[in-house]
């Protein structure tokens, strides 16, 4: 147990997670108080001993199904409803004497014919006819059958061959057909009671709970398959689920994405409150020396702790410059929500957006009551296209230069944000040696690989000369190490 715990503490360190060794040996501690077979305690123990951040869950769990896969007879729903007489409590009687009405002398099958796989010692019809009972009866203890058969029938899985579990999970559900054995239940109950839509809903949501009991079971199933093929540490590499800060904003899909701005506002608080420290703590002022001697009386006049003059550093202002073309929508998107969002350390946070043309939107984000709402003002109203829309960061950086450029003052951050390519436009070097010369401090944040640039139409190389830093940044843990930077 010991082994398979440090293994599966790796995997989380893999994931990200930061674990230290005083958490190591509290988890070590805790699973020797819990057995096993409790299975929800177990995990729960492990996970606050281990998971800090509540975002990182995901991770957790997916890696804690692999290394600690329980045996296909049962799940942690049916083990949590148990009462202290050891039985199942039933959701809803109603329902479920309606259910076992409706099932009677109607459990014929529904599989689909055989998707391969071979090893199944049920008919299909057999196998569907157990299927509509165990929806249908909530008959639980068929579900380790139904899991073990299905997969055996239907998901074709192949010794040694790297392929996922959410490709067999897919071949074992569309052959067995789960969603339409609930829909024939649903349709049979509405035809036999014509419920009202109160009870037509509680009675679909059991049916829905029942169907995602017996999809894990079945996903249970082929993990432990998996497991054992392949082992823990393979299939843990395969199915581990990336950190919401290191999530590629590039490539995230519609959920990830979600994670992701909602990860923005507490990473906001704390980058903000670590920017008020850092300039808190900065270098001391000047000698005081009038409060120096007078410190020095005691000493009899020997000034042994000098006093300085409290440093007073005054918030930069923020200047953004980002390109919002269809290539890097998304990371502008996300570094202009958390700009904003930190907006609190600045004197002042103006904002410019383009593709070949540049438009200031500073306006839009004082006028909206969410930032999200100003990005989306942004993509449909700002004049950001001028010929054929497509990137030149030449003449965007050109066009800023001749309407605001005398606007950049020593107390001027500027932050430009995009991929830097230009399309095989002239790049303009001598308006962005205009802004550096002008500004405090001018980065480029580049949601490109580092490997990229530089090829093809990429610029970012003759531009870097001009920059006081280039940093790659596909990710909020890159994000926020960099923010550090604006102080």
């Amino acid at each position: 147990m010991i082994e398979q715990l440090s293994g599966f503490i790796a995997e989380l360190r893999s994931a990200g997670i930061p674990i230290s060794l005083t958490e190591h040996l509290d988890a070590a501690r805790a699973i020797t108080e819990i057995p096993m077979d409790r299975r929800a305690w177990f995990k729960a123990a492990l996970s606050a001993t281990l998971v800090k951040d509540g975002e990182h869950q995901g991770a957790f769990d997916a890696a804690f199904e692999v290394y600690f896969a329980a045996p296909n007879a049962g799940d942690d729903e049916a083990e949590e409803a148990q009462g202290e007489d050891g039985k199942t409590a039933s959701s809803d009687e109603a329902n479920q004497s309606q259910i076992d009405a409706e099932g009677k002398g109607s459990g014929k099958g529904s599989g689909r014919g055989n998707g391969g796989g071979g090893g199944s010692t049920m008919s299909a019809e057999e196998l569907a006819e157990m299927l509509y009972r165990a929806v249908a009866k909530d008959e639980r203890d068929s579900d380790a059958t139904i899991a073990r058969e299905g997969v055996s029938r239907y998901a074709g899985m192949e010794p040694g061959r790297a392929v996922g579990g959410t490709y067999y999970l897919y071949r074992t559900l569309r052959n067995l057909d789960l969603e339409g054995v609930i829909a024939r239940l649903r349709e049979e109950h509405q035809v036999a009671q014509s419920p009202s839509p109160l009870a037509a809903k509680l009675f679909s949501d059991e049916l829905a709970f029942r169907g995602e009991r017996i999809r894990k079971a079945i996903e249970r199933e082929i993990r432990e398959r998996l497991v054992k093929d392949r082992g823990a540490e393979a299939l843990a590499k395969s199915v581990r689920k990336p950190l919401p800060e290191d999530i590629d904003v590039m490539h995230a899909g519609r959920e990830e994405l979600a994670t992701l701005q909602r990860a923005l506002y507490p990473l906001s608080r704390k980058l903000a409150a670590r920017l008020q420290r850092k300039r808190r703590r900065g270098h001391k002022g000047p000698l005081d020396l009038r409060r120096t001697v007078r410190s020095s009386l005691s000493s009899g006049g020997v000034p042994i702790d000098p006093v300085f003059k409290h440093p007073r550093p005054a918030k930069p202002e923020m200047i953004v410059i980002a390109d919002i073309s269809g290539s890097v929508a998304s990371f502008a998107r996300f570094t202009l929500l958390l700009v904003y969002a930190l907006s609190s350390q600045f004197s002042k946070v103006r904002s410019f957006v383009f593709i070949d043309n540049v438009d200031e939107v500073t306006e839009m984000f004082e006028r909206a009551s969410d930032p999200s709402e100003a990005i989306h003002r942004i993509n449909t109203e700002a004049d950001v296209v001028h010929l054929d829309g497509h990137s030149d960061y030449g003449r965007s950086l050109r066009e800023f230069v001749a309407e605001w450029g005398d606007e950049i003052t020593t107390r001027s951050t500027v932050l430009i944000l995009g991929d830097a390519r230009n399309n095989y436009h002239d790049t303009h070097l001598d308006s962005l040696a205009f802004i550096a010369s002008k500004a405090r401090k001018v980065f480029w944040l580049n949601p490109e690989p580092r490997q990229y640039w530089g090829s093809g139409d990429s610029v970012i190389k003759q531009y870097e000369p001009y920059c006081d830093a280039v940093v790659e940044c596909r990710s909020i843990r890159q994000l926020e190490a960099f923010v550090g930077e604006l102080a």
